[in-house]
């Protein structure tokens, strides 16, 4: 393996803040004469080290352990030095800046596993996974995405990407014999091989899709209009008085938000200010705010008295939602009209959040409406840019099936969707992509 020829790089891998370890890691082509500089002495690879960190005079900074593991056999590829020590601000300070002085500049966010992308110690799709396991908003999202950094994922593409190779080969071979043509791609059953990876990519799209979830949850809104309920709602939801809940209209004038966790999926929940003309300036801020986070929704649940039914002001309401916005409308306060509850309608729901009474239907009906499928040791972590390069793997696979006859397009549809597959991985990406994505790393990985 070649090396990526970079300089020698260095940086706090721990939170910020105090704590009783700190890390600060170092990565380059050779790292022997900092090693020199630091610590005085070799260290033997891959064994923790008692060791005292010095300053350029001689100085004790700090002791603690030092690790060493030399090229390739490292995270990155390059010799890797891990130093632990007491995990005060001023303290990695310093070793920081010695290890400066020793000729490593400050790493970016994300360097340390762009380094291991490059030299070939990770793929794409694995070093997406490292950043989601620290980003895990949930038990469930921390297993998928470490079963993305352990290759499932990756795995998947390619699969597809060398079947698509194989009949790739056969649709390139009747170009170079074009009296063969049809027939040979028929008695190779061609149509059939690419009829498979059809399916096997649709298979991989619905479990990238639950990925997606896993990953980025759902963003729900509670609108509708003051003293219905909201934020009786988001209390019981999150099981704890986070919104201030009273009799008097209008008592939530911002949005409130709030991590939840529905069965291992993500819900950004956030509670608005109730939607009634007003004259109160800090009221009217709150319902702007209201409107803004509607459009970012991906479902919103439209609270309803349900002694009072949906009133004109609520088909108000429904009338100004974004049209393409899924919306369920939540009949609350079923405790006083002594309704069943549960779900009346595909869009409609009947509870009591004061009383905590269908609120695990509401869960449900939550999950349904953005396609949750549940948990299973298939789903592995994914991102939006994942799906978008599974579905235009798919539309090509459907540009090739339409245009059998014609082989040249057919060849040419293959290898557009094998390019898009490989971006997952990275076998076929852009510096500018790499860029974007690690860019969005903390500093230190």
């Amino acid at each position: 393996m070649t090396l990526y020829v970079q300089d020698t790089i260095a940086a706090i891998a721990t939170a910020p803040g105090r704590g009783g370890v700190g890390v600060i890691r170092i990565s380059g082509r050779n790292l022997s004469a900092l090693i020199a500089g630091l610590i005085g002495r070799e260290l033997k690879p891959r064994f923790a080290h008692f060791a005292r960190f010095k300053a350029a005079d001689g100085a004790v900074l700090d002791e603690g352990l030092a690790l060493f593991f030399p090229n390739p056999a490292s995270f990155t590829g390059e010799d890797v030095l891990e130093l632990q020590g007491h995990g005060g601000p001023v303290v990695m300070s310093m070793l920081l800046k010695r290890c400066i002085e020793l000729g490593a500049r400050h790493a970016q966010p994300g360097e340390f596993t762009k380094r291991a992308f490059l030299n070939g110690k990770l793929d794409l799709a694995q070093a997406e996974a490292v950043a989601d396991i620290i980003d895990a908003q949930s038990e469930a999202a921390a297993k998928s995405a470490l079963k993305s950094l352990d290759g499932a994922f990756s795995r998947e593409v390619h699969k597809l990407v060398d079947e698509l190779i194989t009949l790739r080969m056969l649709v390139e071979a009747t170009l170079d014999f074009p009296e063969e043509d049809i027939d040979f791609l028929e008695a190779a059953d061609a149509r059939g091989k690419l009829a498979g990876i059809t399916a096997q990519l649709e298979h991989t799209l619905a479990t990238a899709t639950q990925g997606k979830l896993l990953r980025e949850g759902m963003h729900v809104v509670l609108i509708g209009q003051p003293n219905v309920g909201k934020s009786s709602l988001m209390n019981a939801l999150a099981g704890e008085d986070i919104a201030i809940v009273t009799d008097i209209a209008g008592t939530t004038r911002d949005t409130v938000r709030e991590l939840l966790s529905i069965d291992g999926v993500p819900l950004h929940l956030i509670d608005t200010a109730g939607l009634r003309e007003t004259d109160d300036t800090v009221e009217r801020i709150g319902i702007e705010r209201t409107w803004a986070a509607v459009e970012k929704a991906d479902l919103a649940l439209l609270l309803l008295d349900s002694r009072e039914g949906i009133t004109a002001h609520d088909q108000h309401i429904l009338a100004k939602l974004p049209p393409k916005l899924k919306v369920l409308r939540v009949f609350n306060k079923i405790d006083l009209t002594g309704e069943v509850p549960g779900v009346v309608a595909e869009d409609e729901i009947h509870i009591s959040a004061k009383r905590g009474i269908g609120l695990r239907d509401l869960k449900d009906k939550l999950l349904k409406q953005i396609g949750w499928q549940g948990i299973n040791d298939d789903v592995f972590i994914a991102r939006e840019r994942h799906l978008t390069a599974i579905r235009t793997a798919r539309e090509h696979l459907h540009t090739a099936d339409a245009a059998y006859l014609q082989i040249e397009i057919l060849a040419e549809e293959l290898r557009l969707a094998q390019n898009s597959l490989n971006e997952i991985t990275g076998e076929f990406t852009s510096d500018d992509l790499l860029g974007v994505i690690f860019s969005r790393f903390c500093i230190g990985k």
